[in-house]
């Protein structure tokens, strides 16, 4: 599946344990590699009355906002770096300088071994709502609240990085799931009311419920599954083929009981969402048995897609 990236594991394993800080202790001579890398794209078709040019002027001050802030104190090299993409769609001009969106965001990760990517994430948010005068900045914090669209993007290249270290380490994500939970918590009151999204009553799929169910109990053995499927599952079937589908169908089954004791959560319907096509295509090159377990367990787990599985057998 991914071509050997020079040093990938170890350097993974560096970023977990040291910080930026010691390694400037260690180094003598600061280091401040990002860890994100995205692109960027804002769809305008539906404008009417604000030059194009305002979004234009967005679009790259998005870029660079995602891009260039260092978003922890650990270090990555180039090469680690997590590829992401997002597409603003502006939906609605509510004024001149107010607007509703829908951001597509996605996130991916090398597998070892392999030129392949996998996702880790593939989310729509619908409930984006911003203020943005031409030239405004979108400015970086952790514990406050400074405006709506700087708050969403901290959120989700926070939540990129908790599901990104999840697949590293277990449950190494929490750091980071719990800095995205503080953006959520500083939202005042006020603006929570008037940018929907980051309150439990603004629905069932929304920035609230995505960290809630990240730091939940009920979910741990869900993230625990996503280590294992990636770390333990894909990482290896570039030597084992055998060995990783086995890990894979053992985290589909503890993925099956989560969705028993949480239905509906959002951890396994962005799980259906990023990973049912890859879950599919992984187990038409298995044994009888591993396709039918695999079907049996997609089935639990994505109920309303069970023909889809069902091609596995293909």
């Amino acid at each position: 599946m991914v071509e050997p990236i020079k040093q990938f594991i170890p350097m993974k394993t560096f970023r977990l344990l040291l910080s930026i800080t010691s390694f400037v202790q260690l180094l003598g001579a600061p280091l401040t590699a990002q860890e994100l890398n995205f692109s960027v794209k804002i769809n305008t078709q539906r404008l009417q009355t604000v030059d194009p040019k305002v979004f234009e002027t967005l679009e790259k001050t998005i870029f660079d906002f995602l891009n260039n802030t260092k978003f922890t104190d650990h270090f990555f090299d180039p090469k680690e770096r997590i590829n992401c993409n997002i597409q603003l769609t502006v939906q609605q001009e509510i004024s001149p300088t107010r607007f509703k969106a829908d951001i597509a965001i996605q996130a991916s990760r090398p597998v070892y071994g392999s030129n392949y990517e996998t996702n880790l994430f593939n989310h729509q948010d619908r409930d984006v709502t911003f203020d943005y005068e031409q030239f405004q900045p979108l400015i970086f914090s952790r514990n406050t609240y400074n405006d709506n669209l700087s708050a969403i993007l901290s959120f989700y290249a926070y939540f990129i990085l908790g599901l990104d270290y999840d697949t590293f380490s277990p449950l190494g994500g929490d750091p980071w799931f719990k800095i995205a939970q503080d953006i959520l918590n500083n939202i005042p009151q006020g603006a929570a009311v008037a940018f929907p999204g980051w309150r439990s009553i603004d629905g069932s799929r929304n920035r609230y419920w995505l960290i809630e169910n990240m730091l939940s109990p009920r979910v741990r053995p869900f993230r625990q599954a996503m280590y294992d499927y990636h770390r333990h599952g894909l990482d290896v079937m570039y030597n084992d083929p055998a060995k990783g589908r086995a890990i894979i169908l053992q985290a589909l089954d503890d993925i099956a009981q989560v969705n028993q004791a949480y239905p509906n959560s959002m951890a396994v319907q962005m799980f259906n969402q990023t990973k049912g096509t890859e879950v599919t295509e992984i187990f038409k090159g298995g044994s009888l048995p591993e396709k039918d377990r695999a079907i049996s367990a997609m089935t639990r787990i994505d109920p309303s897609n069970s023909a889809k599985y069902r091609a596995i057998r293909s």
